[in-house]
């Protein structure tokens, strides 16, 4: 996808959309534009709270419960790890083990392992290893195999 930003010191604030087909790309730029990112409800101590996908790090399923990974704190969420999938694979998430889904935009390096797997180092330090089961997938995505921006 194209795309151009002007900046106009005089003015108001205004972003046009041009698209011949409605496609899924677009679909998602127009619900960033609207502010319609999903949020998760995620529950902490007793305490429900709602959780920006962009802050979480990782969710992780131990023992058949989802839980949300922040920077800060780990919430517990009520969604199944398939359920997570569809609602974050369209906002730069991955599901890199039968366990794990990994937010992309907060890797910070990537090493490659033996049997075909994947050390993703995590913005605060924290190493998630990529299954061979999902590697290959995911080396696609990054050569922008998977309609990923």
């Amino acid at each position: 996808m194209k795309y151009t930003v002007i900046h106009v010191p005089d003015g108001e604030d205004e972003v046009i959309v041009r698209y011949s087909e409605l496609s899924p790309e677009v679909e998602q730029v127009l619900s960033v534009l609207r502010g319609q990112q999903p949020r998760l409800l995620g529950s902490r101590e007793g305490e429900q709270v709602m959780i920006a996908p962009g802050d979480i790090l990782y969710i992780e399923c131990v023992d058949s419960k989802s839980f949300a990974c922040t920077a800060e704190d780990v919430f517990r969420l009520e969604h199944t790890m398939t359920q997570l999938e569809q609602i974050l694979c369209d906002i730069n998430f991955f599901r890199c083990s039968r366990s794990m889904i990994i937010n992309i935009d907060k890797v910070e390096s990537l090493r490659s392992l033996s049997s075909n797997r994947i050390d993703a180092t995590m913005l605060g330090g924290e190493h998630i290893i990529i299954s061979r089961r999902y590697a290959s997938e995911f080396r696609k995505l990054l050569r922008g195999g998977r309609d990923y921006e």
